[in-house]
């Protein structure tokens, strides 16, 4: 897998703990990866997001929710938009709605990373990190 797009396999890895119905998915840390994390959280698609210390590695362990039974996901895609080679900006009159609004996309602005609707509100646009819903 190439490292080349630490935010694309950090959804990978989710993606794949979801599918397989893990109860957490471990990923190594950077901020940015904390900031997505926190707003997977924050918006409910996940259960809880810990930061883990192992000597000089930070690790993100993020534990996964599933409805009542566990078939049922919670977190039903994610996407990345932005890529390294094709980066996608949003300006704050066309941030991107995900599945009508019902889903959210992760924008990396200068005020750091928000929600859509985070962003519209604070009237900024930025770089359209990912999608989830």
């Amino acid at each position: 897998m190439s490292m080349s797009d630490p935010i694309a396999d950090m959804l990978t890895r989710i993606r794949n703990a979801n599918t397989a119905k893990h109860d957490t998915v471990d990923i190594p840390a950077s901020k940015m990866k904390l900031a997505i994390a926190d707003i997977l959280l924050k918006e409910g698609y996940v259960k809880a997001v810990d930061v883990v210390e192992e000597g000089n590695f930070k690790t993100i362990k993020i534990t996964l929710k599933y409805g009542a039974n566990k078939n049922e996901k919670i977190l039903t895609g994610l996407k990345r938009i932005s890529k390294p080679g094709l980066r996608v900006y949003a300006s704050k009159d066309e941030l991107p709605k995900v599945l009508g609004g019902l889903g959210t996309a992760i924008i990396s602005t200068n005020k750091g990373v928000l929600t859509d609707k985070e962003a519209r509100k604070e009237n900024v646009g930025g770089e359209v990190l990912a999608f989830v819903w």
